[in-house]
């Protein structure tokens, strides 16, 4: 079956803002995805997610990541958030574009995320894949994607909800 994707919500930032934050998520599809379009500042370089503004040490996360020179990994256990970063050398005006996709959000196992990062830094970007982990069995209701530094303004994120046709 074909998978739609309805729009649940979409935030703007008209001013700068170090969280962004999806509340009140319902339980009435399968899959979630957030996609990102944006920029940080003060030369911050990486991105957390939370799920139901959980700070507990039960978040892991695998990443692959690339930037036409070199690859490299890394792996975190029992952390906080679930990393996600970017080109180090980015500036605050290189937009970068994130996707994650969270797997049976509202099923009663863990919940695995899988992420997508891609930048452009004006010739000198990267790319890099995440497989997170939150072991929780609870619903998601919430998401919280967190800076480094702040998002700038003018970052867009909008959360679907995935259903099977």
């Amino acid at each position: 079956m074909p998978a739609t994707y309805e729009p649940i919500a979409t935030t703007t930032l008209g001013s700068a803002a170090a969280t962004i934050t999806f509340s009140s998520i319902p339980a009435t599809y399968t899959d979630l995805r957030i996609a990102l379009v944006g920029s940080l500042s003060g030369g911050g370089n990486y991105g957390n997610l939370r799920f139901n503004s959980d700070s507990g040490s039960n978040y892991s996360v695998t990443i692959l990541r690339g930037n036409g020179s070199a690859a490299s990994s890394a792996r975190q256990s029992n952390a906080t958030e679930i990393l996600y970063q970017w080109t180090a050398t980015a500036s605050s005006s290189d937009l970068v574009f994130h996707s994650v996709d969270v797997f049976s959000y509202a099923g009663s196992t863990f919940k695995t995320a899988l992420f997508s990062l891609s930048q452009d830094a004006n010739g000198s970007g990267s790319v890099e894949r995440n497989v997170g982990l939150w072991r929780n069995s609870a619903a998601i209701t919430s998401v919280n994607l967190i800076s480094s530094s702040t998002w700038n303004i003018g970052t867009t994120a909008t959360l679907y909800g995935i259903k099977n046709a």
